[in-house]
């Protein structure tokens, strides 16, 4: 029997466009032998959609047009399995619509990949593909994520935090906070976004302003680190989990401009953005001694499982060309396009790269059958609110 496998992708978030291409690409992936993969597509408004017409690329052209041709759901969890439930319900007839055996978030970005779908599919008890709740939050918060290497011997640039309120409130103190600590050039960007949305480089104090102000339209925190202007960036994924963990090949992404900026990754090189990060310029791969890559890809692995990373994560590193220094810049938990093009190299075929992906969360969920989730206590049968602290008579 086939293993269903329930592929979400889309969410509320800027990087929602990209996910619909990376989770379309996976889907279509899989070895159609061994699993059926479902399409589970989540709007702007966090509603979820079914159905053949949101298997197809071609209709994201007119969303709400696909809308009104597939099948909007809801779960429920009954004796073990996850149902599909076709909202609203049926006034007659079953309302399911099918199950998942294994989740598998294809998701970018705050309000999915940061935690929220993670912990949405851990209330349902189902297996689930990539990082745990824990592991993807910190992922996505780049001061939490930095503190956690910083403890773990990491190279990370320092960087400093500003709340949006804290710099409505006083601008000269917190240009003062950032100076005291970095010296400019500084590059600007929201604490928790990827694909180089909101970020900007400052030179001065006047260009702190401005990109401060643009990094908060995506959101109240911004982190701030010294910006390094002889810059090679490099990236290696890493597939695995706690207990061991692999590196793929390196790339070295080809920027247009100081910063690599969402047009680089996704739509310089392909027409239309519709193949995602497979397309975007790069040099594969990347063009490195050696000791150089050996040293990445050991620091790739290093990052990966201090963070308790699971699946497949992308790790994008700097080079200080002046000094020769390697820095970890951030981790994608779920990465576009999953980084397959990273390991086809290698010779592992995206099918078995999903594969392994599934019997890692698979792995997962068969570990944590083996630890208690209740006890039996009398407690509710002795319980009186009535002499409880703090309640009203």
């Amino acid at each position: 029997m086939k293993i269903k496998v329930g592929v979400f992708f889309g969410g509320k978030s800027v990087e929602h466009e990209v996910s619909v291409i990376s989770g379309i690409q996976a889907l279509n992936a899989f070895d159609r032998e061994k699993y059926e993969a479902i399409p589970i597509y989540i709007t702007k408004e966090n509603e979820m959609y079914t159905g053949e017409a949101i298997a197809d690329i071609g209709n994201y052209k007119n969303i709400p047009e696909l809308l009104k041709k597939s099948i909007r759901i809801f779960f429920i969890c009954e004796q073990g399995r996850l149902n599909m439930v076709q909202y609203p319900e049926k006034k007659f007839g079953n309302s399911i619509v099918d199950h998942i055996d294994v989740a598998f978030p294809v998701v970018h970005g705050a309000n999915v990949e940061d935690g929220s779908l993670q912990g949405f599919l851990r209330h349902y008890n189902v297996p689930m593909a990539g990082c745990d709740v824990t592991p993807a939050a910190v992922s996505m918060d780049k001061y939490v994520m930095k503190t956690v290497l910083k403890d773990n011997d990491i190279p990370v640039l320092d960087c400093v935090t500003l709340h949006v309120r804290e710099y409505e409130k006083d601008e000269e103190a917190a240009y003062r906070k950032v100076e005291h600590k970095i010296a400019y050039p500084v590059i600007v960007k929201p604490v928790n976004l990827g694909s180089s949305v909101g970020i900007k480089v400052a030179k001065d104090r006047e260009g702190l302003c401005e990109a401060l102000q643009y990094a908060y339209e995506f959101g109240q925190k911004v982190l701030i680190e010294k910006a390094i202007m002889n810059l090679r960036e490099i990236n290696c994924s890493v597939l695995g989990d706690y207990e061991s963990a692999q590196a793929s090949e390196c790339e070295e992404p080809i920027s247009s401009d100081e910063i690599l900026s969402y047009e680089d990754k996704y739509v310089a090189g392909n027409k239309g953005a519709s193949e995602g990060m497979r397309t975007a310029k790069r040099e594969l791969p990347a063009n490195l001694t050696p000791e150089l890559r050996e040293e990445i890809r050991t620091l790739a692995v290093k990052t990966f499982q201090a963070l308790d990373c699971s699946g497949v994560s992308r790790i994008d590193f700097m080079i200080d060309k002046d000094t020769g220094k390697v820095y970890v810049n951030e981790i994608n938990s779920i990465p576009g396009s999953l980084s397959f093009y990273l390991w086809e190299i290698m010779g592992k075929p995206y099918a078995e790269l999903l594969d392994d992906m599934v019997k890692l969360a698979l792995k997962r969920e068969r570990e944590e059958g083996n630890f208690l989730t209740s006890f039996d206590s009398n407690i509710l049968q002795n319980a009186n609110l009535s002499g409880a602290k703090g309640i009203k008579k």
